[in-house]
């Protein structure tokens, strides 16, 4: 594997872990959204914010990561992508800032007109925002970001019906997993109009079916790379969420998150596969887009950094988060209550 191979492996490593969390993140959004208003709605929301609060800000992190390694390993790909594409790179970054704008607010606004307008707006940049990325994946497995500064079109990039199908599934993708990730906390506190996953998976795969219809007829280059070299990771991940269905139709809990993050993974690295050794399919490549090995070989040591750092930190902050969860739910017991 050459070096520039290698920091793609990272690249794609991070798009991983922002596609899962992020990807739950702002499904919770779409969820709080949908509870409803008024005391009915209160505590499907009120579980949300406990779930994404501690996390939801680490979430940007992989973002934050995938941004640097692609300008500082594939300037080149950077250039082409943000330039052509920056309608939508720009309409999801607005998201982001209003929905955290609206997650912090909602709770500190002390009027309850005011607290219901950024519950809502948070809501909205939610679906709104991977929507926008989503669109931009289409674009570039369209082929229609060419290399270049601003060589693309700034409209017909994006906004093509295979760009708007993947824009809906990456949406839908994330009320799935937050869906699934939310389903044993709402059974441990209560509150069972949290558990969507069965529906959201329907969707999910609906969507993802239509997504392969798509592909055939505008990126048919990614798609014969799914359905050959890619094809077993398909498998794999219509496997998993076929095992996130079975587990959840028989309320056994254990394991369901770790499937739906697989099912994910598993079509992401088939897209990986399908498209190499392409960064823009058919028109740039990851050795011909690679920056200097000098460069290269800084991105991996940091990469390797990250790994010994960041993962086993974000790891914990799950587990303290999941735990003061149980310990809240589950109340003192009796004999703790007497005393």
């Amino acid at each position: 594997m050459s070096k520039a191979d290698a920091v793609a492996v990272a690249l794609w490593v991070g798009v991983t872990m922002y596609a899962i969390f992020a990807g739950a993140d702002f499904g919770a959004g779409l969820w709080s959204l949908l509870s409803g208003a008024g005391e009915s709605g209160r505590r499907p929301r009120e579980l949300i914010d406990w779930a994404i609060g501690p996390v939801w800000e680490a979430n940007h992190v992989w973002l934050i990561f995938v941004l640097v390694v692609l300008w500082t390993g594939f300037p080149s790909a950077f250039e082409a992508v943000f330039s052509t594409l920056f309608i939508p790179l720009s309409l999801a970054a607005l998201g982001i800032v209003i929905r955290g704008a609206g997650f912090a607010f909602h709770h500190n606004a002390r009027r309850a007109r005011g607290r219901a307008l950024a519950e809502r707006l948070f809501g909205l940049a939610s679906v709104l925002t991977p929507f926008f990325l989503g669109t931009v994946v289409g674009a570039v497995a369209g082929g229609r970001v060419p290399v270049g500064n601003a060589a693309g079109d700034s409209v017909t990039s994006w906004c093509n019906p295979l760009s708007l199908v993947i824009g809906a599934l990456f949406t839908a993708t994330g009320a799935y997993l937050s869906a699934v990730f939310l389903v044993s906390d709402a059974r441990r506190a209560g509150a069972p109009d949290l558990e969507r996953a069965l529906v959201s998976a329907v969707v999910t795969g609906a969507l993802a079916a239509v997504g392969l219809f798509a592909l055939h007829r505008h990126a048919r280059f990614v798609f014969d790379g799914l359905t050959s070299d890619g094809l077993p990771l398909v498998i794999v991940s219509a496997l998993c969420g076929i095992g996130v269905l079975v587990l959840l139709q028989r309320r056994a809990l254990r394991g369901t998150r770790v499937l739906a993050a697989g099912a994910v993974a598993s079509v992401i690295w088939g897209w990986a596969i399908a498209q190499h050794p392409y960064l823009l399919p058919k028109t740039l490549t990851i050795s011909a887009g690679a920056a200097p090995s000098a460069t290269l070989t800084a991105v991996l040591v940091v990469f390797g950094v990250a790994v010994l750092l960041v993962l086993p930190a974000l790891g914990l902050l799950f587990t303290l988060a999941q735990r003061s969860f149980v310990e809240e739910t589950s109340g003192p017991s009796p004999t703790e209550g007497e005393a």
